[in-house]
């Protein structure tokens, strides 16, 4: 089987400073790519970015020129071929408080904004760049996408009304995506990721005291996920030709209870 060569190509990973986004950029690097880190952290992406021999670009993913920015960059390193978008947020709150008070509207959108709205910006800006390359095999092949949606696309919990919402919309969208961008040979699809284990749970006794008990309630292994775990599976949706259009949960098994 030939897979996507990526040696001398361009890729770009949103988020890519931490967490799975910086094992994705990683893996790409140690594929051979030349990796473009676009995030809004600037100290902890401009030194991953010298450390693997690619570029930092201070990136807000719902931006449009910020995107065109980050994909003009990597353009500039290479033919575009693989893009990782890893880059969201969360804002807790439910949709009617303890106070019957609804959520903001403003709350619910910027989640949409920075998730699935900066998703597609991303994509569409890179799909572009990638379209105008030349094709790397028989089959018309130019490159591969990859979202990161979340367990929480179907499993959301009390509170992740916004958070769940823009996950979702990446699932909903991975398909027709994928069926845009066949004309021009250019793969997609979605990763969602359980309960991994990022810089978002902190550090220190406390913090890894909550991590255990959050693992005690993944199926197998009980434990959080390794970011290197999911970006195992983020350079097999890049370089193996045949995965296409798919939603894939690396989750260990776990199913979200209510709360």
């Amino acid at each position: 089987m030939a897979r996507l060569e990526l040696k001398d190509a361009s890729a770009v990973v949103t988020g890519g400073a931490s967490g799975i986004g910086e094992a994705s950029a990683r893996g790409l690097a140690a594929l051979g790519a030349r990796v473009v880190i676009a995030d809004l952290n600037d100290e902890g992406g401009a030194a991953l970015a010298k450390e693997l021999g690619g570029l930092f670009v201070h990136c807000d993913v719902s931006s449009e020129d910020d995107g065109a920015a980050a994909v003009a960059a990597a353009s500039e390193m290479g033919p575009l071929r693989a893009l990782v978008n890893s880059a969201g947020l969360g804002s807790a709150g439910r949709t009617v408080d303890r106070n019957n008070d609804p959520m903001p509207q403003s709350q619910f959108e910027f989640v949409i904004k920075v998730n699935l709205l900066g998703s597609f910006n991303m994509l569409r800006l890179s799909a572009a760049a990638m379209a105008k390359t030349d094709p790397v095999d028989g089959d018309g092949q130019r490159g591969a996408i990859v979202n990161m949606a979340s367990a929480a696309a179907f499993d959301g919990q009390i509170g992740q009304a916004a958070y769940s919402a823009s996950k979702g919309g990446i699932v909903g969208m991975t398909l027709p995506i994928a069926r845009d961008l066949s004309a021009v040979g250019i793969r997609v699809n979605t990763i969602a990721p359980g309960l991994i284990d990022t810089p978002i749970y902190g550090t220190g006794e406390a913090s890894e005291g909550f991590k255990n008990h959050l693992g005690q309630s993944v199926l197998f292994p009980k434990r959080l996920g390794w970011p290197e775990e999911l970006a195992s599976m983020v350079m097999e949706c890049i370089t193996n030709p045949y995965m296409n259009a798919e939603v894939i949960r690396v989750d260990g098994g776990i199913r979200m209870p209510p709360k």
